[in-house]
């Protein structure tokens, strides 16, 4: 049985002996220049270089790379499914082409992995009214031994790889690579059935692509190759369950044995057990990454709490406590990803630590919200056996409303997601269109009640003022650290701490962090005063002030707040009188907020 480990080692070590760098794994996090949240395939990161851009170290490039991707959560649960998974990629930047590669895929499967040549599918694509068929890939294929009858010519959908809107970029063909699950009498069934799965593919960059649906040849050509670990895993070890390979065994046979189910013959602890085994992992990658974030009720912290609350409810339906979640996160630190990832041992017990926090917050949330959910089920039920008895062709409801929806996300924490999901298992449905209108009604009524609240505060005492003070000298460090072009993107002010987002195209580093600490006790311990005037709009951004405000016109009246040599910001307030009021500045932490905008957590002592 070839292990993970060795799998991942095979795949670098080959590509290597064929010239290749091996550039290792960028962060799972989106570092804001691609337009998404996570790194949601190998290639991702390479983006710049496939267009043009020289890669520092080199045109032969190869690693294996960790992805995150969340559409199909609602699909984990069976045999194939997964949230995290690693792409096997390698790349040729204006280097080899279709003679290479189609060479080197074919003997990696059946030299290196021992696929049978006999068995392997392959598609190409089959041309259009603006682009050739790939008869050369098709040609290629068949001379290393694929059987003529196993090469299938496919459509654009299939076969085609292009950045959808865009003008000017390179695109083109691709290979996809098929293995059957079981042995049958021939190929024929390779367009019926789902007897065969794709275990990577090879794309083709050869064109540019032009204006009005035209391509052209391009002189530089790239190739950019992705095979899925976590599948070819599944097929070397002559496994149809992806949650019985190495990945998942260890985690798999723990909760076996803490719920004393079986994994084999119960098809409802099955489910829950993968569930639990998929999101822990991921949850484990995305806390103990490089750029690692935690649960929130945004952004990606949104998609981590989810994650790890939906995992909560199926420990319950496996009747564990969800804390063994925890024991199932040492697994994969420990034993899984070790070697690949040294990182998680690293942070493993700040990983620890934010998993049993949000699942000491959820399990408050659970019970009770549990308990207003079956309400809302007994009431519907109650009122179908009422009207049915009355009417013989009552037709029975079977919708959860959007405001009792809301209720449960408002009231009892309980995300739409959840409601959904339990209601499905139940045979109900969820209106979410009213579910989003009661959202968007609330909005609007807690606008309307926070008018008077100024700049995030989520109320107004001494504590919250020093700490809406304290967020002006932030930003202010920010700008002289990162440029005037650094902008506050969101604000919110308790008792207890400041939240503050910006653009920032980074993960700050430590000596960043303390830098800006630094910089506002500096100015607190100077003891400088806030000086409030009012000015027209126009002659206060004359005067270099800035601010979060759209002004109706440049005489508008506006408030500035003055601290010496320090800032100078339209503000509607309020402030302290002078900066030595503030205590001491910490930093807790620095995460990301969403794509290109940064978060810090700070409090004032």
């Amino acid at each position: 049985m070839i292990t993970s480990k060795e799998l991942r080692n095979k795949w670098i070590n080959f590509y290597e002996s064929k010239g290749h760098v091996n550039i290792g794994a960028v962060s799972l996090i989106g570092d804001g220049t691609t337009g998404v949240m996570f790194n949601v395939a190998g290639m991702q990161p390479l983006m710049p270089y496939l267009l043009g851009k020289p890669h520092p170290q080199g045109t032969k490039l190869c690693n294996v790379q960790g992805c995150v991707r969340t559409v199909d959560i609602d699909s984990v649960g069976d045999a194939t499914h997964f949230t995290f998974f690693e792409m096997m990629g390698n790349w040729s930047l204006g280097d080899y082409f279709k003679k290479e590669k189609t060479a080197w895929s074919f003997e990696l499967l059946t030299k290196v992995f021992g696929f049978d040549k006999d068995k392997i599918c392959s598609t190409v694509f089959e041309g259009d009214a603006n682009t050739p068929r790939d008869d050369e890939t098709a040609k290629l294929l068949v001379e290393l031994g694929v059987k003529p009858e196993n090469v299938f010519f496919m459509g654009k959908k299939d076969n085609w790889w292009e950045l959808e809107g865009t003008v000017g970029t390179p695109c083109g063909p691709d290979n996809e690579w098929f293995y059957p699950r079981t042995d049958g009498k021939d190929s024929s069934d390779f367009l019926t059935s789902d007897r065969y799965v794709e275990i990577g593919n090879d794309v083709y960059m050869q064109y540019e692509k032009l204006e009005g649906g035209k391509y052209r040849e391009l002189s530089a050509k790239n190739v950019d190759t992705g095979f899925g670990l976590d599948r070819l895993l599944l097929f070397l070890n002559g496994l149809d369950d992806g949650y019985k390979t190495d990945l998942f065994s260890g985690a798999v046979k723990y909760l076996e044995q803490v719920s004393n189910k079986d994994y084999d013959t119960d098809e409802k602890a099955r489910k829950a057990i993968r569930i639990i085994a998929d999101h822990v992992r991921t949850s484990v990658m995305l806390i103990g990454d490089k750029n690692g974030i935690v649960p929130s009720n945004t952004g990606a912290g949104y998609i981590l709490r989810r994650l790890l609350r939906r995992a909560v409810r199926y420990c319950k339906n496996l009747e564990i406590s969800p804390f063994e979640m925890q024991n199932v996160a040492k697994i994969f630190i420990e034993n899984v990803y070790n070697d690949a990832y040294p990182l998680l041992v690293e942070k493993e017990d700040y990983i620890l630590d934010e998993f049993g926090k949000e699942i000491k917050k959820f399990e408050a949330t659970l019970v009770s919200g549990m308990k207003e959910f079956d309400k809302c089920i007994t009431g519907i039920t109650r009122k179908n056996e009422f009207m049915s008895a009355k009417d013989p062709a009552y037709v029975p409801e079977t919708t959860i409303s959007g405001k009792q929806a809301f209720r449960l996300y408002d009231t009892y924490g309980f995300p739409l997601e959840l409601t959904v999901e339990l209601a499905l298992d139940l045979g109900f449905t969820v209106d979410t269109d009213g579910f989003n209108e009661a959202f968007k009604a609330h909005q609007e009524i807690s606008k309307a009640q926070a008018g008077s609240a100024k700049g995030g505060l989520a109320e107004q005492t001494e504590t919250t003022t020093k700490y809406h003070t304290a967020t002006h000298i932030m930003l202010a460090g920010l700008r002289k650290m990162f440029g005037n072009g650094t902008e506050q993107k969101g604000s919110n002010i308790t008792e207890e701490r400041l939240r503050f987002d910006f653009n920032l195209d980074h993960k700050m580093t430590e000596e960043e962090i303390k830098q800006l600490e630094n910089f506002v006790n500096d100015v607190i311990a100077r003891k400088i005063d806030v000086v409030k005037s009012e000015l027209p709009y126009r002659e206060a951004v004359s005067l270099g002030a800035y601010g979060v405000f759209n002004a109706e016109s440049d005489d508008q009246i506006v408030s500035i707040y003055t601290i010496d040599g320090v800032d100078v910001q339209i503000c509607g307030g309020p402030h302290v009188n002078n900066t030595g009021d503030l205590g001491s500045f910490k930093i807790k932490k620095e995460e990301s907020s969403s794509a290109g905008v940064r978060r810090i957590k700070a409090v004032l002592r």
